[in-house]
């Protein structure tokens, strides 16, 4: 799912899918109906990861105080990390210039073929294959620069 929903896809999918239906007449057709609603999808999994960040704190707060309960077990703290390469991810994917997120949101987080992002971003096939090329590496480059400062 778009930006790392996994497992709460199906509930980030329907409330994105309740939201809209609210929010129809606010839709002016400045964009595609598609991205329109994929913004949505996209603000719902912000949510998602917010509140996952809240949980895992508590989740290292609870397992500090009492380390020898079972929260303490390595199934949390490997949950912990994967939401934190996640969140390292996301906070580099913000960082990239809109039309570098977008082709990447494409190819890799909804998973679209090249044939499907020219149609979905309405660019030349040249201009998605050079700005994937070009947005993957300012995004390895963030991700290399954030690995430095913490370790």
């Amino acid at each position: 799912m778009l930006l790392g929903a996994g497992s709460d896809s199906e509930d980030v999918t329907q409330e994105a899918f309740v939201k809209a239906y609210r929010k129809l007449s606010r839709y002016r057709g400045d964009s595609s109906f598609r991205s329109w609603l994929l913004a949505i999808v996209a603000n719902e999994t912000r949510n998602l990861h917010r509140s996952r960040g809240r949980r895992d704190g508590l989740v290292l707060r609870a397992a500090a105080a009492d380390p020898t309960s079972e929260i303490a077990e390595d199934g949390a703290v490997g949950a912990v990390l994967a939401g934190e390469r996640r969140e390292a991810l996301v906070g580099a994917l913000r960082q990239l210039p809109v039309r570098d997120r977008e082709v990447i949101v494409c190819r890799y987080f909804l998973d679209l073929t090249e044939e499907e992002t020219v149609a979905a971003l309405g660019w030349p096939r040249g201009t998605v294959k050079s700005r994937t090329s070009r947005a993957l590496a300012k995004l390895r480059g963030l991700l290399e620069r954030e690995e430095v400062r913490h370790g």
